[in-house]
């Protein structure tokens, strides 16, 4: 247990920097191209990275994960594995090269032909990347990855604003992604290189199958029910809205993400030691899921108190059309922060079969609130509601699932861990409520700073009087170890 807790630590920390520091970066970056850029053509972008994320899952086919819990794989293994998505990167890049013309005429607009032709880049080098990925994370190779991933954002994205500056326009969007893609893949192969070989390497690829197909049919209906809102609001709503959409999901999901990433990559690779012990595992995520929890209620609540301040300042006015449908959207980001925690730990159980039907049970759910949404309230505010709703379903069926099909135990103290967080998320809005009227009328920067200080002093204090996160001692006792 000593060596888990050191290595949960030292992966949080080097993923924190990486991570907090890829905030700052990507906000900078974002603030600079919103304002240059106009939301019709960030609405392009939209639509053909959402398109070019499908076309992954079918590179990706779980294999990452497999890598990670599979402990038995020989070098000849991960050769042929490697040499598996290498073909299979050049005949999904080459399909989704050959499909631009396709997706141009079904949104009646020719700059798709040439965006998606440039991205497909992306897909090779994502699929060649997958193998020696997963191996780093595979050795806990956290300080490598968080420094690759600092260099490769921060130089991607001075590159981008330059084109930006010197009128790219929507290709300066697309720098990003494709350098990205590449130097991932140089930095992860130069760490971990491998062989490749003349052959599919099927044999290699049944000894993962059993794992990887159902983590890559999660993926598939995964990909539909967070993804299907982007694609139908391009068709039938416009690009401009559709624009105005994804950057308040978007900024949504920076916060959530940037929070989970720090601890979910981790996990599974440290998790997976207890694949043979479930009530140990069902034990560390308990106190994973309260720390969520306390972080994850209180932030949804200053986002939605703070959502004209936080989309003006950083993308500017053009973008006021989206700060009601960001701060509806802000309202599942506690849910989404502790949910989007729970793959891991399927995977750690090898419980795929079951992280699948979760998925499927989830896609149902948020297809129908897409539908709803779009077709029946033709809104994008109604649509945000309805996703708010549709992720509070899915967080009930998701761990309904992991506590009596999983872990087989009651869900009381699933529950009992909640009940904190959430008083502390109404005393926070109680105070914003009090607030609010006295500070509408300052300067955007001057109410974001007085609401920041406002809910970290009142969060600080809450959490010291009633010694529910002693966040000082449990690191000094995590370095001792």
């Amino acid at each position: 247990m000593n060596n888990v807790a050191k290595q949960l630590f030292s992966g949080v920390s080097y993923t924190a920097v990486s991570q907090y520091l890829g905030i700052f970066i990507s906000l900078v970056i974002s603030g600079i191209l919103a304002r240059l850029i106009s939301p019709k053509e960030f609405g392009i972008v939209a639509v053909a990275t959402v398109l070019i994320t499908f076309f992954g899952i079918f590179t990706e086919l779980g294999i990452a994960p497999a890598i990670i819990q599979t402990k038995n794989l020989l070098k000849e293994d991960l050769d042929k594995i490697f040499s598996f998505t290498i073909w299979v990167g050049l005949a999904i890049s080459i399909m989704f090269f050959c499909s631009s013309w396709l997706i141009a005429g079904y949104y009646n607009n020719t700059k798709l032909i040439s965006v998606c032709q440039l991205l497909s880049v992306n897909l090779l080098f994502a699929a060649v990347n997958i193998v020696p990925n997963g191996l780093m994370f595979k050795n806990k190779e956290f300080r490598f990855i968080a420094i690759r991933s600092i260099i490769v954002q921060l130089v991607g994205g001075t590159v981008a604003v330059f084109a930006a500056f010197m009128g790219a326009g929507i290709y300066a969007l697309l720098i990003n992604p494709i350098f990205s893609s590449i130097f991932i893949f140089l930095f992860s192969y130069h760490r971990f290189p491998l062989k490749p070989l003349f052959t599919l390497g099927l044999d290699s690829m049944k000894k993962i199958s059993s794992f990887s197909l159902y983590q890559f049919f999660f993926n598939v209906i995964n990909y539909f029910s967070r993804n299907l809102d982007k694609l139908l609001i391009g068709k039938f709503m416009n690009l401009a809205l559709l624009g105005y959409y994804d950057k308040s999901y978007r900024l949504m999901m920076l916060p959530l993400q940037n929070i989970t990433a720090v601890l979910t990559p981790v996990m599974h690779p440290i998790l997976s030691d207890f694949q043979d012990n479930l009530s140990q595992l069902e034990r560390s995520y308990l106190k994973i899921i309260r720390l969520l929890a306390f972080i994850g209620f209180p932030l949804s609540a200053f986002l939605w108190f703070s959502a004209e301040e936080i989309m003006l300042l950083v993308f500017g006015n053009q973008w006021e059309p989206s700060v009601p449908t960001f701060q509806i959207l802000t309202l599942s980001v506690g849910i989404q922060i502790i949910l989007s925690s729970s793959g891991p730990v399927f995977q750690a159980a090898n419980a795929t079969k079951v992280l699948f039907i979760s998925g499927l049970l989830s896609a149902i759910l948020n297809v129908a609130a897409i539908l709803i949404g779009i077709f029946a309230f033709n809104s994008l505010n109604i649509l945000a509601m309805c996703i708010c709703i549709s992720f509070l379903f899915n967080f009930v069926q998701c761990y309904t699932l992991m506590y009596h099909v999983v872990f087989k135990v009651s869900m009381a103290q699933f529950w009992k861990q909640f009940l904190s967080p959430i008083v502390l998320t109404a005393l926070l809005i109680g105070c914003s409520l009090a607030i609010n009227h006295l500070i509408y009328h300052l300067h955007l920067l001057v109410s974001l700073i007085i609401k920041a200080i406002i809910y970290t002093s009142a969060f600080v204090l809450y959490i010291h009087l009633t010694k529910e996160l002693n966040i000082v001692s449990s690191i000094k006792l995590l370095k001792k170890k």
